[in-house]
């Protein structure tokens, strides 16, 4: 039996009303602990806001998610693994909001959050080669004890999805922030695109449990986002953005692995963020150390507004989500060449026109 309306309308509306329900109380929190962002303070050039906002929308989302997954989900071992693994992250992005921890001391937390659902069975088996067949990921596997119990690691298999799930978290942070509205429209969007792909093949009875989720994690981001959309009220903050990749990530490993169409849908994010890395390296600057080379920042230069670079994100956002639920894995390996090659463009043009404009 197919799940109908009212059970994927429920989670989706609650997740969307605790947000939106909560936010107030966590601007009020961040304020009375001082997690503000104050640009008067701070004189980083990736910095675009001119007033103080509050930074740590991710606690809302977090609390968001986790009410309505305990009421609409089955409480078993993968249920309490996500939800310990957004705990450290929450905390750790909370932690940072308020003191800008050093970045690679993040990034082993990351590391240490991603392990947590992985231990409990969440991991990739297989995946669809982009050029024929299947990758088989469960060998080599690690056999051992445990309370009497013999345990596997499959070691590709956990390999593959913990750095998969550390990738998407720092391209939400790094490709899809910056300008007001920007996450939560971009991770809602994403969110619901996995969970209508995953609703196509709702007669695997697997799968209703992964479309609730997905239609919590969509509902959440967009009950965010009143809150966020420009003039921004509240910013999600590191603990907003590291959660939405998580969150993402767990989403298309649970959903059949849909991690091409995932890679298609955050496609603008995902190649600003290698563009971005790339750029800073051949510079001999760190890759993780923040700048304003961004394709949000550049756009804004080019004379958009923050409305637009958001309409910008989301209007792909939606092209892509569409156009990947109907792809075949190698014609989504061809999509993100395409897309590798657009974003390139137009930062490259980009860069050129504000080099010409100085001059």
């Amino acid at each position: 039996m197919n799940p109908n309306i009212g059970q994927l309308l429920a989670p989706f509306a609650l997740s969307f009303a605790f947000v939106f329900l909560l936010t107030p109380l966590v601007i009020i929190l961040a304020k009375k602990i001082g997690i503000i962002d104050d640009p008067k303070n701070k004189t980083h050039p990736k910095i675009i806001h001119t007033y103080p906002v509050p930074r740590g929308g991710g606690l809302s989302i977090f609390a968001g998610i986790a009410l309505t997954s305990l009421i609409f989900l089955p409480i078993d071992k993968h249920l309490i693994g996500i939800l310990l693994g957004l705990t450290v992250l929450v905390v750790l992005g909370l932690i940072d909001d308020r003191y800008n921890i050093n970045p690679y001391k993040r990034l082993a937390v990351q590391f240490l959050a991603a392990a947590i659902p992985i231990a409990t069975g969440i991991g990739i088996a297989f995946m669809n080669n982009p050029f024929g067949g299947i990758i088989d990921l469960t060998q080599p596997r690690f056999y051992f004890q445990l309370f009497g119990q013999q345990k596997s690691i499959w070691i590709l298999s956990d390999i593959f999805a913990l750095f998969w799930m550390v990738f998407i978290m720092n391209i939400l942070n790094m490709g899809a922030k910056g300008v007001d509205g920007q996450l939560p429209g971009v991770v809602s969007i994403s969110a619901l695109t996995i969970a209508l792909l995953s609703l196509k093949h709702s007669a695997d009875i697997t799968q209703w449990p992964v479309i609730i989720l997905a239609l919590i994690i969509s509902g959440s981001y967009l009950g965010f986002l009143p809150w966020n959309i420009f003039p921004q009220k509240i910013m999600p903050g590191f603990s907003g953005s590291i959660i939405a990749g998580y969150s993402l990530a767990v989403l298309s490993i649970l959903s059949t692995t849909k991690v091409g169409t995932l890679l298609v849908v955050l496609g603008i994010p995902m190649v600003d963020t290698g563009y971005t890395i790339i750029r800073r390296v051949l510079s001999g600057k760190s890759p993780v150390w923040g700048d304003a080379g961004h394709l949000h920042h550049k756009l804004l230069n080019a004379g958009f507004n923050k409305k637009q670079v958001s309409y910008f994100y989301w209007g792909f956002t939606v092209v892509l989500g569409i156009v990947s639920l109907y792809l075949n894995t190698s014609f989504k390996f061809y999509t993100i060449i395409g897309v590798v090659l657009f974003v390139g463009g137009l930062l490259l043009w980009l860069t050129y026109n504000s080099k010409k404009v100085k001059k």
